[in-house]
């Protein structure tokens, strides 16, 4: 299965392609998507949904993987990542991916196997998972990567049976 995962970002959004092969993860492309601060609101998420619908075109993931939103302080800065998210939801919806969504923790516990990790902690993981020798950089790329192994981790689980009431 081959899996995208992305962390929203207007500035810098992440991006991390991954497959896994039985119990193997490789590394397919990560990096991010930058915007500029100078363009416009909607320049910028266009820049977003440009560069997400060609990574999704060359790489054909099965499915997406992407963080949600979490407000620690100031619920304003968040405005602009959620705007971003909506763009990166809408990609997914328009390549017919199936969609995946997990809190920080989540990823973390995904990840790591400790919901509360650090980042040094998270970006030691991926590389190891991923067989990346060097530093994952910017940190928004191993963040995706996360997303994405999250993802391939949570994927190979059964699926749980909802209950009919």
């Amino acid at each position: 299965m081959r899996v995208i995962g992305i962390d929203p970002g207007t500035a810098i959004c992440g991006y991390g392609v991954v497959e896994r092969t039985g119990s193997r993860l490789q590394v397919l492309t990560y990096g991010v998507i930058r915007t500029s601060p100078q363009l416009h609101m909607a320049a910028r998420l266009a820049k977003i949904y440009t560069g997400l619908t060609d990574l999704i075109a060359q790489y054909q993931p099965e499915r997406m993987g992407v963080e949600k939103l979490f407000f620690s302080r100031n619920v304003t800065t968040g405005i602009p990542v959620a705007q971003a998210r909506g763009v990166i939801l809408l990609s997914a919806e328009m390549a017919g991916l199936p969609l995946s969504e997990y809190t920080p923790n989540e990823i973390k516990q995904g990840v790591v196997g400790y919901g509360h990790a650090d980042k040094h902690q998270m970006i030691a993981m991926v590389q190891r998972l991923l067989g990346i020798r060097e530093t994952i950089r910017p940190d928004d790329a191993a963040d995706a990567l996360a997303v994405a192994i999250c993802t391939l981790l949570r994927e190979r689980q059964p699926m749980r049976q909802r209950s009919s009431r």
